[in-house]
């Protein structure tokens, strides 16, 4: 096995985990080929993945006519089609779990995205969810909206793996690793090991994509050249700094007091995730949110364009994301002087990642029920 830059990553502290799913990449061997070729951790799926694999190709053609034999609605259809597909990942991941001890090699499934703002609902449609893909290595993922937190609590309570979705804004985050250690918390007190393992996906290029068309207004008003240049000049930097604050946010609280009796017990960390790594503006650099945000502890889960850049050009230098902090801090705050709310962009950010995954859903519904009826 020849070493890449994925595996260096690896050794620095970054699992690499692709985003992105489907039955051809399981069925033909890339997805295994993977586990060696970039030190593949984990796969991640989301309703957008599952509308992109299952409304194209045929690999899907004969499981679904079965299941449509048997007078399943489009929604049942489609779980059992998503349960199948993540089942087979998981064993093709079985073995880094096994390795890692429980550590790493999971594969992510969403509750519905109609769930993001009802605790009961997400709650029960986890716990189905995991008794019915039946892998120790399947994490649910549940939004990391207010209420999505009781219900991320009670899961993790449970045992059940959670990758918690949709952070943008540092608070949330930090609302996040709380209800992870009253979760673990509260498998102590009911006699239980504090061994649900979980993540926290903290997504970036998405604030970047809308800051700089924020920016960009703003520049459009200013006076003057040198004022324009100034404020263009802030752009395609704001997601990472903004991941950088997340990440001392995780150190405070994890190397902290308040985790350290469960880690005596021998609670791992829930680790971040940065997610939205894919670069939307094309004349930034393709691996721009993999290298500046490497670390101890940490997650990157790369779509296919990203992962195959890095592994053809990416630099690792251990640590970058902890360097620069003070610096990331006064970014922020000089975008925030030119009248641009951080707290604004990261609830906004969170309002329409809810609805860009309800709306690939509902459409794969509607594509499935058609075919049904078709």
């Amino acid at each position: 096995m020849s070493r890449s830059s994925c595996h260096a990553l690896r050794d620095a502290g970054t699992a690499t985990w692709l985003d992105q799913l489907s039955r051809d990449l399981i069925l033909d061997g890339r997805l295994a080929s993977l586990l060696d070729r970039a030190a593949l951790c984990g796969v991640t799926s989301n309703p957008s993945i599952f509308h992109s694999a299952m409304t194209t190709g045929q690999s899907y053609d004969a499981p679904f006519a079965g299941l449509a034999a048997r007078g399943l609605g489009a929604e049942e259809i489609y779980e059992s089609l998503a349960v199948e597909d993540i089942r087979l990942a998981c064993d093709v991941l079985r073995p880094v779990y096994d390795a890692s001890q429980g550590g790493d090699g999971f594969v992510s499934l969403e509750v519905s995205p109609h769930l993001a703002r009802d605790t009961a609902g997400t709650t029960a449609a986890a716990r189905r969810l995991y008794a019915r893909v039946d892998r120790p290595n399947l994490m649910i993922k549940v939004p990391g909206t207010p209420e999505g937190l009781p219900a991320i609590e009670t899961l993790l309570a449970e045992g059940i793996a959670v990758n918690v979705t949709l952070l943008f804004a540092v608070e949330a985050y930090e609302s996040v690793t709380k209800a992870y250690i009253r979760g673990l918390e509260r498998r102590v007190a009911a006699g239980q090991a504090p061994d649900t393992p979980s993540v926290a996906s903290f997504f970036i290029s998405r604030i970047d994509t809308l800051v700089d068309t924020l920016l960009e207004e703003v520049a459009q008003k200013a006076a003057g050249d040198t004022a324009r240049a100034e404020v263009l000049g802030l752009r395609g930097q704001a997601a990472v700094a903004n991941a950088k604050l997340a990440y001392r946010s995780y150190q405070a609280v994890f190397g902290g007091a308040e985790f350290a009796p469960l880690r005596t017990r021998g609670a791992r960390v829930q680790r971040p995730l940065w997610a939205s790594t894919s670069t939307k503006n094309p004349a930034y650099l393709d691996v721009m949110y993999v290298e500046p945000l490497i670390g101890p502890d940490t997650v990157n889960t790369m779509p296919p364009d990203t992962l195959e850049a890095f592994l053809d050009h990416g630099r690792v230098v251990p640590g970058t994301v902890t360097q620069g902090l003070d610096s990331a801090a006064a970014l922020l705050r000089r975008i925030e002087g030119f009248g641009i709310s951080m707290t604004a962009v990261t609830q906004r950010l969170l309002d329409e990642g809810i609805a860009k995954f309800v709306q690939p859903y509902d459409k794969l519904l509607v594509a499935l029920e058609g075919k049904r009826k078709g």
